[in-house]
């Protein structure tokens, strides 16, 4: 408390060594907070207090506007937010690199930029409430990151209690965009309560009030969530399903083993939990590594394998990931995401593909949609797409993916329900998820594939961003991860069963179907929009009153 008064107080020049320390200090410990609240084995409830020291930096910078600049809050942002983005989602540098360094870099970059609006803002907008204004710069930024084309909301606020279940049952209502706000709701409450301590003494008015809306603010969510999960009942509709993990190394066996030997490891070892009362057989992203074309599926051996395995067994519906390729007839009209055969005599598209087997033998097929930015996806189309067409001229085939425009959902005849299969990464977005629901899923199979990096912290934190999906619609989850972690979740967001990490196996459990939309399924991330809508206004006034201001300084 102390440091915090001598980095508020200080004026001096005598000071400016150990005012810029303090800094330093301040600046770190935000990473560090930020970072030891994240899951999969942080401690969410730090996340009410991890802006604090970041906040007491700008909140010094502002009362020095005079001798200090615009931008140089930027600095001490970014030092806090390398260490959170680093420390937190450095195990994309096993999957690529290039791809890790850019990601922890620019995210950083990102967040550190809307952090210094906020502060001019602030600057431009004198007020008693303008520090509100990181509601709404924030909270825009992390909706604008889950839509435009460089998408990376692996580190939106609300994502950090994805391991607190019980304290984000109202999820249901807000999505994590209500986490997000709650987040910053509690640390500018707790900024005011010390500040107020500092500079008014421990009976002020300014300290009390702030404390105790904080403590409110952070306590009645709470306490409802926890209401919330103690009287949820599901639904009873049960559901009988085989998820399977086949712990196929994606480095050295995914793209080498023979047809016949992925198919094994997929379905037969599914077969050994299966019976004539199994509703479906759920298997990993990307399970059949063959050139599977979709013009002319049933060449591929993996595809007549499956029609020969649901003949025997017309009890079971398959859910199974493969790579998929569909090729263009002479004319036919070139999508955005085309490549160019080696050859050059002609053009294809590839996709990340859901197969839907049933003994229809139609094939039911949902493309993947969001893609990851780099190893799915150019990033920027219109400035990447001319290096992609060099690449071609040169006989590679670098490009992005194709995906579907829609959330196809699938329909189970026999058990009159209908599921949604979405891919890997796109479990990541919840009003992504929700316009499956919209569409009519009632189950949820994730299929996914982790094992691109390695045993670290990032298969752990990719599962548990999917009980926030169970939360927020209300739908049971069965997932299937390739090397883990494979498992059940209910529709409080619980894990019923699992399949540890880089283990070979499979797991059953009835799980229960579910009709009934949520509130945020029914208008997903309002909040989002609400505040990107204001801080769209906000940055505008902002930019107006500077102008204005600028003027008659001439």
């Amino acid at each position: 408390m102390r440091d915090m008064e001598n980095v508020y107080l200080c004026n001096t020049s005598n000071t400016a060594i150990m005012q810029k320390k303090h800094f330093w200090l301040l600046s770190v410990l935000s990473g560090l907070l930020l970072t030891a609240a994240w899951p999969a084995n942080g401690f969410a409830g730090l996340l009410f207090i991890a802006f604090v020291p970041l906040l007491f930096i700008e909140n010094h910078l502002l009362e020095h506007k005079a001798e200090s600049g615009k931008f140089r809050i930027f600095r001490w942002a970014f030092i806090s937010f390398l260490i959170w983005n680093g420390l937190t989602t450095w195990w994309i540098w096993n999957a690529t690199p290039l791809g890790g360094v850019f990601a922890v870099g620019l995210n950083a970059v990102f967040m550190a930029f809307v952090f210094n609006i906020f502060h001019i803002a602030r600057r431009t907008l004198p007020s008693k409430a303008n520090i509100w204004y990181l509601i709404f710069f924030w909270i825009g930024f992390e909706y604008l990151h889950h839509h435009w084309n460089p998408s990376w909301p692996w580190l939106s606020l609300g994502n950090g209690f994805a391991t607190s279940i019980q304290w984000i049952q109202w999820y249901e209502f807000t999505g994590i965009f209500g986490g997000s706000l709650w987040i910053i709701m509690a640390n500018i409450l707790l900024f005011l309560a010390i500040k107020g301590r500092l500079a008014g003494g421990r009976t002020a008015k300014a300290f009390w009030v702030p404390a105790l809306f904080f403590f409110l603010i952070v306590a009645i969510p709470m306490i409802t969530s926890s209401l919330m999960f103690k009287n949820y009942k599901e639904v009873s509709k049960p559901v009988d399903v085989v998820v399977v993990q086949p712990n196929i190394d994606p480095w050295e066996e995914q793209y080498t083993l023979p047809v016949e030997e992925t198919f094994r490891r997929n379905i037969g070892l599914a077969m050994k939990m299966t019976d004539s009362l199994t509703d479906f057989i759920v298997c990993p992203e990307s399970a059949l590594q063959e050139s599977i074309w979709q013009n002319n599926l049933h060449s591929a051996q993996s595809i007549r394998l499956l029609d020969n395995f649901v003949d025997k067994h017309p009890w079971a519906t398959i859910i199974i990931g493969a790579s998929t390729f569909k090729y263009y007839e002479q004319g036919e009209k070139l999508s955005n995401t085309v490549r160019k055969f080696s050859n050059g005599t002609g053009y294809y598209d590839a996709y990340n593909t859901a197969f839907y087997v049933d003994t229809s033998h139609k094939y039911g097929m949902y493309h993947k949609s969001k893609l990851v930015p780099g190893p799915e996806k150019l990033p920027v189309p219109s400035l990447t797409r001319p290096l992609q067409e060099l690449i071609f001229d040169l006989g590679g085939t670098v490009g992005s993916l194709a995906f579907a425009p829609e959330r196809t959902v699938f329909h189970h005849c026999s058990k009159d329900l209908t599921i949604a299969i979405p891919i890997c990464y796109e479990s990541v977005y919840g009003e992504f998820i929700s316009g499956f629901v919209n569409n009519g899923a009632e189950l949820i199979f994730i299929i996914t594939n982790d094992g691109w990096w390695g045993n670290t912290a990032g298969h752990r934190q990719h599962l548990s961003f999917s009980p926030l999906r169970a939360i927020e619609t209300r739908r049971s989850i069965a997932r299937s991860a390739n090397t883990g972690i494979s498992c059940f979740i209910n529709q409080k967001g619980e894990i019923t069963q699992s399949l540890p990490y880089l283990k070979s196996g499979v797991i059953r459990q009835k799980i229960n179907a579910n009709k009934k939309l949520t509130f945020y399924v029914r208008y997903g991330d309002y909040i989002g929009r609400i505040a990107s809508f204001a801080a769209v206004l906000f940055l505008l006034l902002t930019i107006a009153t500077g102008l204005i201001n600028r003027r008659k300084k001439i």
